[in-house]
């Protein structure tokens, strides 16, 4: 399989990504070959340096770099040459497999509808978050931010994707689905939730638990939470918080450390024919080597193929 990596992307790049692209290989036997994309000087310089090995990389150069607050859509037009572009012309034309980037996050989620499509079927692509549980388990919630307002028939194509991604990529064999709300009672919550509800009740794809509550995103109630953007995204930079309340008050619990973003990677836009990955832009070499194993995972597992066959 061929990985393709923004090697330009994110704050601290390309660096950090030079030394995640280096606990990558060191822990991983596969052969799979990353496609380094970046200003081919400076990363084969840096590669030198940290002594990583050839044999698995192939550096693709690119003279143009999309910064974070450019405009998604004017940048991906102007800057064909942007290690970002390249990287989704080689995804679209199948000379890699699945791309990543902690870059722009507006571009990666423009290049990933209009370079490689939805799936068959799809009103609209998500993106989640993993959501580690008490009780050492994790959960996934979606929508965390792509689709701020929603349909109901789109939250219950999320339930869908969010199922099949946890059951292969999280080992839940029967994901519990549940639809975040005000109350636990059917017919609570604004229009949105009162006309989802039927909707995922009747979806025999899924296994639906009914209404879950604030204060069980970090029990473990349901497997799969679902919701609009706006609400997911307000939840993900709650939690986010309390890895960095944490750390400012040097409170050391594993629990906590679970919440750090680096221990998952990035997230995977479901719902698109290919894999790609979003990472954080203050990605650090931790986070880029899980971009990296997520996107194999997700190759290996056939994750959007079992996505859409589910959506059929």
């Amino acid at each position: 399989m061929n990985i393709g990596l923004d090697m330009m992307g994110g704050d601290l790049a390309p660096l950090e990504a030079v030394k995640g692209v280096l606990q990558y290989l060191n822990e991983d036997s596969s052969a799979s070959v990353l496609f380094l994309i970046g200003d081919q000087p400076k990363v084969e310089q840096l590669l030198d340096e940290h002594k990583v090995s050839r044999e698995r990389i192939q550096v693709i150069h690119s003279e143009q770099v999309i910064d974070m607050h450019e405009h998604p859509t004017k940048a991906l037009k102007e800057k064909q040459r942007s290690s970002i572009a390249i990287g989704f012309h080689l995804l679209a034309t199948g000379k890699i497999d699945s791309f990543i980037s902690a870059g722009n996050t507006g571009a990666m989620l423009v290049g990933a509808l209009f370079s490689i499509k939805a799936l068959e079927g799809v009103l609209r692509p998500t993106i989640s978050t993993i959501i580690p549980r008490e009780n050492g388990n994790t959960g996934l919630l979606l929508d965390v931010g792509l689709n701020a307002d929603c349909k109901p028939e789109q939250l219950n194509q999320f339930a869908i994707m969010g199922s099949v991604y946890a059951q292969l990529m999280l080992d839940i064999s029967n994901p519990r689905v549940g639809l975040m709300n005000v109350g636990e009672e059917e017919g609570k919550g604004n229009l949105l939730a009162q006309a989802t509800y039927p909707l995922l009740k009747e979806n025999k794809h899924i296994n639906f638990i009914g209404n879950i509550e604030g204060r069980d995103v970090l029990e473990d109630k349901a497997d799969v939470m679902v919701c609009e953007g706006f609400t997911g995204n307000i939840i993900l930079k709650l939690a986010e918080s309390l890895y960095e309340i944490t750390h400012r008050q040097k409170i050391e619990h594993e629990y906590f450390e679970r919440f750090n973003f680096e221990n998952y990677g990035g997230t995977p836009v479901l719902g698109v024919s290919k894999p790609v990955i979003i990472g954080h832009g203050i990605s650090k070499a931790k986070a880029f080597k899980n971009m990296i194993k997520v996107a194999q995972q997700m190759i290996e597992k056939d994750v959007l193929g079992k996505m859409k066959e589910e959506l059929k």
